[in-house]
């Protein structure tokens, strides 16, 4: 088990480096206003952020996933795992009840965690330098939201980050349990790591499918209030509005940059995970071997005359 949890927090490193920019694009793409938009789309998204705020700007708010994705990370692998061991046989519908326990448990953190990343990646949107930063970094932020709202506060949009985790981990877990099956990566294989990364990447890839709409009601909720002002009530409400402002299309709403940000994320996330949990037990097993006290000779030795 301790393995599981070591694995995840390598691999939630690796693809928090790989994925943030796409992921600061996505969230400005959710919560841009509609009647005065910045960006007319992802690569206009991309470069709009690199001219006006430098490269840095689309690491903003890194802070925060890179410390709460690597532990999440390691609550969702250590999670799911002991969870197939529980439920005894490795099955289809078992890797999608692990993943979905996984998922919902380390909602605890990733709500927060992705409270404070928001509006960290809102804060001087168009701005090189930004004039009056409301927070200094994530840590702060959450103190300041703390302080300001409570523990409710801090755990604005639960609700909405439990329907998207849960059913998304069952079906990253699912798929990725599938494809690796269907593509045969073995240890021995010499195109294992290419098949690995494959099955890692088109995993992220159905997780977001089957739950971006959620994923963009939970960013509206968690951005609200910014500017000092809220502009909805509730999880009801900012479906209703946005769907009267912007229609159905509101749901796919920066679903480009997620997608293309999902490949190379769990890419890296699993075929990591994957490699570390290969590699440490090999070292597990020969460690054992060497260790093993001589075999008992039950036969007496002759001795020398």
């Amino acid at each position: 088990m301790a393995l599981d949890f070591a694995a995840g927090c390598v691999g939630g490193a690796a693809g928090v480096l790989v994925g943030h920019p796409f992921d600061t694009v996505k969230v400005r793409l959710q919560v841009q206003n509609v009647d005065k938009p910045l960006y007319r789309g992802t690569f206009h998204c991309f470069q709009s952020i690199v001219r006006q705020e430098s490269m840095l700007g689309l690491y903003k708010g890194i802070g925060s996933p890179m410390m709460g994705l690597t532990f999440i990370n390691a609550i969702v692998f250590g999670v799911q795992g002991n969870a197939m061991r529980k439920l005894g046989r490795d099955t289809p519908l078992h890797q999608f009840l692990a993943g979905a326990a996984a998922g919902a448990i380390q909602c605890v953190i990733c709500c927060p965690m992705e409270l404070a990343k928001t509006r960290m990646q809102m804060q001087g949107t168009g701005e090189k330098k930004s004039k009056k930063k409301m927070y200094k970094n994530s840590l702060d932020c959450l103190v300041r939201i703390y302080r300001k709202e409570g523990f409710r506060g801090i755990n604005r949009g639960m609700v909405t980050t439990l329907l998207r985790e849960t059913p998304g981990f069952g079906v990253y877990f699912l798929a990725y349990d599938v494809l690796t099956r269907s593509l045969g990566c073995e240890p021995e294989d010499p195109y294992m790591i290419p098949k690995l990364l494959f099955a890692g990447g088109m995993s992220g890839i159905a997780s977001w499918l089957s739950t971006y709409p959620v994923d963009v009601i939970k960013s509206r909720l968690q951005a609200d209030g910014v500017g000092g002002v809220n502009k909805y009530g509730s999880i009801a409400d900012c479906v209703r509005q946005s769907l009267q402002k912007e229609g159905y299309r509101v749901f796919t709403r920066g679903l480009t940059s997620t997608l293309l940000r999902a490949f190379p994320v769990n890419a890296t996330t699993f075929a990591t995970v994957t490699l570390f949990l290969m590699y440490m037990r090999r070292e597990e097993e020969c460690s054992m071997q060497n260790t093993e006290p001589p075999a008992v000779q039950l036969q007496p030795q002759p001795t020398s005359m």
